[in-house]
């Protein structure tokens, strides 16, 4: 035996050169080789006449057969197929191949078998193989290989409990029946036994040549009269039974179980054996079982026991459980169907603003001394950015309300500032776009709440920009609020949002509140969304306990109810004061402390902030800000500007020892907190740390003057 097959496909044996390739065919022939040696899983070809010679092994087979090199698997296998199966498998293993064969010759044949170790262990492989012809070599097999040692085994092992549970059950009753050492009232015992779960029970007794049926169904009563008959009439009653009774697919399955001679080889070796087959009762197909016990011998013939039982429960118990796994494979393919889609859409959102930037960067570049051109680039990329910004935002929120849940932070807030933020953020957009926007809040009788400022103000201008969104120029938008019922502590609100925009269509109601679902994607509407803001929504409204209703018309419009139950703040309680209080302006714009460890964002916020007039000095990190805090005069600086997640000291830790300080002044300075952490909690953390604002990043710089000039 030789391993060079994948090179005799190229040359004649005992030639030098190839027939008609070139060197490069060669040497791609020589790197499949390579590969298939380095295969995990075994790999063989060999001839199908004479001695089944092996041609090819590959060195995966060498590790399965614990060979070190090809002259010793050669040595040990003869270097021949039948070297490799065991002795007491081969005749098995080449008439099953042959049989596979006849009946496809496009299938790959499986058989499995024993192969005998360098050593002398004996290990099972599973054989995959096939036929072919080559022009050089003739009538060949190719086979994969896998050992299949431990699959046997915990299949024996399975096989092994089952009867072992079996054969315990059987022997209980033997050493019950050895003490009252009767045969009859041996039998009864069992016949007792058996008669709770079998309807059917016969004893068949081979010494005598004859039969007893002790119980009997009421499909088969009338058949028996008698205490006995021979033997030969129980082979007659079974036909009988079967071609009556029996499902006609199971007839020869049934016949084969009861048959004399299989019955004595199956026991003699085997306490007890099982068939599964079905009948046909009433139009309708039921599950059985005929279970044949062994019990006991009387010289060389069998005492046995056979008995039939009902196991519809069972079957019906066993593919319920395979429809609910089936259930569940099926949910997992839709929950990966509904991801792959989700981040298709996320990545169309994402890439669409960063297309529209790196384009624009592009043209900007190439259009340096162009003023005009110029803005315009500069004012896309601008938008495209804040487009991506948004994006990022909703993931961010949605997947942060979809696993947090249980953060819902309250406190004092007014539900009249809330409605007039809502309209100072909607009304100009709804009158850039010429729609009637209307606010009434006349419902509204206790004013004063507890709840999630920034939650409830983000539910209604989510969906009242929708509103907007949606609404052609001339239509109308409007935003009211209903106290419906109070009592001493709680008042239900409802705040309905209604417009006369093109609509929801009813086929897309049921995807409404799904992330990145619109019913018209932006380039056929013309209207910029992530289609994360619904959904947003419903967890929001969620979160706080409430419901969210939907109605609309197609072509007329759409209506958004959402109702929540809230706390009322107890009679006399008046809103705390504003968290920044405005100061008296100063005449000079102050030098600002601009603390942040990006040197790309620091350079950014020092130039913006020079532009609008302030003075700037930076720190690095949290440890120098205090330093130069701790060194400078009173008032030298007027704000501080932090970052939160810096090196050697945080922003939080830096705020807190600059309370800390001697001087007063110089420790109440006000304290703004730049962080690209934008949730609830991180205000939060921010405010008690000791900050008076958090704005997040990137900076609205509009947003951020105007925030200036309030501490100012």
């Amino acid at each position: 035996m030789s391993n060079d097959f994948m090179s005799k496909e190229y040359f004649l044996p005992g030639q030098s050169s190839p027939l008609g390739n070139t060197v490069d065919v060669n040497e791609a022939v020589l790197n499949m080789r390579t590969i298939i040696d380095k295969m995990p899983g075994g790999f063989f070809i060999y001839h199908e006449d004479g001695n089944e010679e092996i041609i090819y092994a590959n060195e995966a087979m060498l590790r399965i057969f614990n060979c070190d090199t090809v002259e010793e698997f050669k040595e040990l296998t003869g270097g021949s197929f039948r070297g490799i199966v065991h002795p007491d498998d081969l005749d098995y293993v080449e008439e099953s191949i042959e049989q596979q064969i006849a009946e496809s010759k496009y299938d790959l044949d499986y058989v499995e078998y024993r192969i005998i170790q360098k050593g002398g262990e004996i290990r099972w492989i599973e054989d995959y193989g096939h036929f072919t012809h080559s022009e050089f070599y003739g009538d060949v097999f190719y086979v994969f290989v896998g050992d299949a040692t431990e699959k046997r085994k915990r299949q024996e092992e399975e096989k092994r409990q089952e009867q072992l549970e079996l054969r315990n059950q059987i022997d209980a009753y033997d050493k019950r029946l050895k003490i009252i050492n009767q045969e009859q009232l041996r039998r009864l015992e069992l016949i007792d036994g058996l008669s709770i779960d079998y309807e059917s029970i016969f004893h068949l007794d081979f010494s005598e040549n004859i039969f007893h049926p002790y119980q009997v169904s009421d499909r088969i009563f009338n058949s028996f009269k008698d205490e006995k008959y021979e033997l030969s009439m129980f082979a007659e009653f079974l036909s009988a039974y079967a071609k009556e009774w029996v499902y006609p697919e199971d007839a020869d399955i049934f016949l084969k179980a009861v048959d004399y001679k299989y019955i004595k080889d199956q026991l003699s070796g085997n306490k007890v054996y099982h068939v599964n087959y079905r009948i046909v009762k009433n139009g309708e197909v039921k599950h059985m079982q005929l279970c044949v016990v062994n019990v006991g011998n009387v010289g060389n013939d069998f005492q046995v026991m056979v008995g039939c039982r009902s196991i519809d429960d069972a079957v019906r118990h066993e593919t319920e459980q395979n429809k609910i796994l089936e259930e569940a494979i099926n949910h997992a393919k839709s929950s990966n169907k509904v991801k792959d889609v989700l981040l298709a859409n996320m990545s169309h959102d994402i890439r669409t603003p960063m297309n529209a930037i790196i384009g624009f960067t592009t043209l900007a570049k190439a259009h340096l001394n162009d003023t005009e051109k110029l803005q315009d680039f500069l004012d896309k990329i601008e938008h495209s950015g804040q487009d991506l910004v948004q994006l990022l935002d909703d993931m961010l929120e949605l997947s942060r309300l979809e696993t947090s849940r249980e953060h819902l932070l309250e406190a004092e807030c007014n539900l009249y500032e809330i409605m007039e933020d809502v309209q100072a953020n909607i009304l100009p957009r709804a009158q850039e776009k010429g729609i009637k926007f209307a606010l009434e809040a006349d419902g509204i009788l206790h004013p004063d709440i507890y709840s999630n400022r920034d939650y409830l103000k983000q539910i209604l201008l989510r969906i009242s920009g929708n509103a907007i969104n949606y609404t052609e120029g001339g239509g109308a938008v409007s935003l009211s609020v209903v106290e419906q019922k109070a009592s001493s502590q709680f008042a239900i609100f409802q705040f309905t949002i209604e417009d006369t925009g093109i609509g929801i269509s009813e086929g897309f109601m049921g995807h409404i509140f799904e992330p990145f679902e619109r019913e018209k994607n932006t380039t056929l509407s013309g209207v910029k969304g992530t289609g994360l803001g619904l959904p947003i929504v419903k967890n929001i409204v969620e979160i706080m306990g409430g419901t969210i209703e939907v109605s609309s018309i197609p072509g007329k419009g759409s209506r958004f109810i959402i109702t929540l139950n809230l706390k009322l703040q107890n009679k006399g309680d008046r809103s705390k004061d504003l968290l920044l209080t405005k100061k008296e302006n100063h005449l000079e714009k102050g030098k600002i402390l601009v603390v942040e460890d990006n040197k790309i964002n620091l350079e950014i916020m020092s130039v913006l902030l020079t532009d609008a007039g302030y003075s700037v000095d930076t720190a690095e990190n949290g440890s120098i800000a205090v330093e130069m805090l701790k060194n400078s005069q009173p008032n030298e600086y007027f704000l501080v500007l932090m970052d939160i997640q810096m090196p050697v000291m945080d922003g939080h830790t830096a705020t807190r020892n600059i309370r800390k300080l001697d001087d007063s002044t110089l420790a109440n300075i006000p304290i703004v907190a730049i962080s690209a952490n934008a949730f609830e909690e991180d205000r939060k953390k921010s405010m008690e740390c000791g900050m008076n604002a958090h704005l997040a990043k990137p900076v609205n710089m509009q947003e951020l003057l105007g925030l200036i000039e309030r501490i100012a």
